[in-house]
């Protein structure tokens, strides 16, 4: 008996969509969820509002040169991984409080993904 390529297709796309915390990604999804982000964010290393967001993925936390941190975000000592950044875009005053953005938090956890995926794709 042998097994036809598109049978093994199906039971692994099944059993990704039946493991909890699997979720593919896409990047043009976190394009769209960063319009969120844009007003304060570039996605070039040039600081505004808040820091740029090139490199954001694997960085320590206030350590944009030239961004003028807030002091709760300098005594943090974080590095800005998938996690980090999850539970942050979530709910950044429950990861560093008293931090100055004016953020409430992205609730939705496959637009979160989506976004982080597409963070790291600044380089």
């Amino acid at each position: 008996m042998s097994i036809k390529p598109f049978a093994i297709t199906i039971v692994l796309l099944v059993s990704a969509a039946a493991t909890p915390g699997v979720m593919a990604q896409s990047i043009s999804a976190g394009q769209q969820a960063y319009a969120q982000c844009i007003a304060c964010h570039a996605t070039s290393a040039a600081n505004g509002v808040g820091p740029g967001l090139q490199g954001i993925v694997g960085r320590a936390s206030a350590s944009q040169p030239g961004f003028r941190y807030s002091p709760a975000m300098k005594r943090v000592k974080l590095t800005w991984d998938e996690k980090t950044l999850d539970a942050y875009v979530q709910n950044p005053q429950a990861v560093v409080p008293g931090n100055l953005m004016p953020y409430s938090g992205l609730a939705d956890a496959k637009q979160r993904a989506d976004l982080i995926a597409y963070l790291a794709t600044l380089k």
